[in-house]
């Protein structure tokens, strides 16, 4: 589908000049750019790929002198990144599916669909389900018995829900997403040696029970969560024990992520790829949590707390802090930290000499 610059512009509430009535159809990098695309060199950093595009129109960063370039169309945005969600939301027509139910589908008659949803191929709908209205369910997807969907939802192929979760409006989930599986929970007969290492602060031997055998504790709990969140591929979210896990407004949750049973997240959060949360965690709303980030079970996160890549949370966080490090550490504390560690070699070094100069000092003068 073809865009005028203007009709771009206005969508983005940026500023247009130029031959604003110009029909691009394609977003793209400066230096993949053609006669008909749109190029989006949002800072300077683009200049050269710029000049040596063949692109006539642009997204530009403030002052670009954009017709010594030889641009014919050029929209002007102050926050470019804010202008690349816009602008790839109006570009993006991955939503795009016949209304309707695929005839390879499987759709439980006591199942509520609503009006303008698509239901793709090979779908399974379970009992007492209910699917809100512009719903697109993508290929394969299975959704359990008394799931709700909100409105405008987006879930792409393979995704699986379990039985009894809720979701708000908006919602979206990448291909392969699970929510709703068992969480990892699991008891012996006799204290296992976990049970036992937990406080064993003075190292006593560990004994082992007579009997190992795992007796699974079932998630009842299922998963509850709320408007505009988003969910990557192959993350997974687990029901919770006898409590819902709680998933808040507008969190958005990457690829390859895992949230424990019980776990309550707050709203507008960003959890990056790798992160793995344990059981019954508490995330304050707005928290960032970096790549590769670990939470151990049953701690407070405060709300605005932010963990660098491969942080490893072992106790409660207080609102607001930067975290970093194994374990996690104020960033400050972690940074000097880091340099009295890179230090040591050459501490090392200067305490031999001083201990040799030491040893050859005549105690009797």
């Amino acid at each position: 589908m073809a865009y005028t610059i203007q009709d771009i512009a206005t969508a983005l509430n940026a500023s247009a000049f130029g031959a604003v009535d110009r029909l691009v159809s394609r977003a793209t990098e400066p230096a993949l750019a053609g006669h008909d695309d749109l190029a989006l060199a949002m800072s300077p950093a683009y200049l050269d790929s710029l000049i040596d595009s063949d692109a006539m129109s642009a997204v530009v960063w403030e002052g670009c002198d954009w017709q010594a370039l030889g641009l014919e169309a050029v929209i002007i945005a102050p926050r470019a990144r804010l202008a690349m969600a816009g602008l790839t939301q109006m570009m993006d027509d991955s939503g795009n599916a016949p209304v309707g139910v695929h005839p390879t589908a499987v759709i439980d008659p006591s199942a509520q669909i609503g009006a303008d949803a698509s239901i793709g191929p090979f779908v399974v709908i379970g009992a007492d389900c209910t699917v809100g209205c512009n719903v697109v369910i993508g290929a394969h997807v299975s959704l359990g018995h008394s799931v709700q969907i909100g409105d405008d939802a987006l879930i792409h192929a393979g995704v699986r829900i379990t039985a009894r979760v809720v979701i708000g409006d908006r919602f979206i989930a990448q291909p392969g997403a699970v929510i709703g599986g068992d969480g990892f929970s699991f008891v012996t007969s006799e204290p296992s040696s976990a049970e036992q290492i937990r406080g064993n602060h003075e190292g006593k031997d560990i004994v082992v029970p007579e009997d190992p055998t795992l007796h699974r504790i079932h998630s009842l709990g299922s998963v509850v969560i709320g408007d505009d969140v988003e969910i990557g591929s192959n993350s997974c979210v687990d029901g919770g024990t006898v409590r819902p896990t709680h998933i808040g407004t507008g969190t958005k949750i990457d690829n390859l992520v895992q949230i424990g049973h019980n776990v309550v997240l707050g709203e507008h959060c960003l959890i990056c790829g790798h992160t793995g949360i344990a059981g019954s965690v508490v995330v304050g709303d707005r928290s960032v949590l970096g790549g590769r980030t670990a939470v151990a079970d049953n701690l407070n996160i405060g709300a605005d707390v932010v963990t660098g890549f491969s942080t490893s949370v072992m106790s409660n966080v207080p609102n607001g802090r930067f975290m970093l490090g194994y374990p996690a550490t104020r960033m400050d504390a972690n940074i000097e930290s880091y340099k009295a560690l890179r230090r040591l070699p050459r501490l090392i070094r200067d305490f031999a000499k001083l201990r040799e100069r030491v040893s050859k000092i005549d105690p009797n003068g």
